[in-house]
């Protein structure tokens, strides 16, 4: 599924994020940065060494914020390491837009053209799917209605129930004024 928001493409697939093409794919990172499992941990194995030596100069970063590093061994040059936030820490969907939006930011920042996000904090962190689908989804169209380098947005979920949530949100979204293909 795609939708089309002025000069950029959002694009729904399910697969693994580090197969993606795009010029960097977001880590669901913890803030300490370290690469343990699910998303982070398929980075690591795939990407190689480079990318947590990376992180460890960096040493860390707060829940919210977005931090960027090489892409190591991936197809990817970028990885980009969000962190989103954990189910009862508080202010929740603001944690988890501010992880999205800073993402994005740093992208442009960059001169990045395309990225592709997972479905950040569903993991072990707890965050509901069909909240995060909301939360993401609707911080990168409110991005993209403004002015950005970022030509396609993807969004690469692991699991069809995954992205039968994001494509039920997308839909909802595309009832206030953008298109999208099925």
């Amino acid at each position: 599924m795609k939708a089309k928001i002025n000069n950029s493409e959002i694009q729904l697939v399910q697969g693994d994020i580090t197969e993606q093409t795009t010029d960097a794919i977001v880590n669901a990172a913890n803030a300490h940065l370290i690469l343990g499992e699910g998303v982070a941990g398929a980075i690591r194995r795939k990407g190689g060494p480079q990318i947590q030596a990376e992180c460890d100069q960096i040493g860390g970063t707060p829940v919210g914020t977005a931090v960027i590093t090489s892409g190591g061994q991936l197809k990817a040059t970028h990885v980009i390491h969000a962190v989103g936030p954990r189910m009862g820490e508080g202010d929740e969907d603001q944690k988890l837009r501010n992880a999205t939006v800073n993402s994005l930011k740093l992208a442009d920042q960059k001169g990045l053209r395309s990225l592709s996000f997972p479905a950040i904090s569903t993991g072990i962190f707890g965050y509901p799917v069909d909240r995060c689908a909301s939360t993401m989804l609707g911080a990168v169209v409110d991005y993209l209605k403004g002015t950005t380098g970022l030509h396609q947005v993807v969004f690469c979920l692991f699991s069809a129930d995954v992205l039968a949530a994001f494509q039920k949100e997308m839909e909802g979204l595309a009832q206030s004024g953008f298109s999208i293909q099925k």
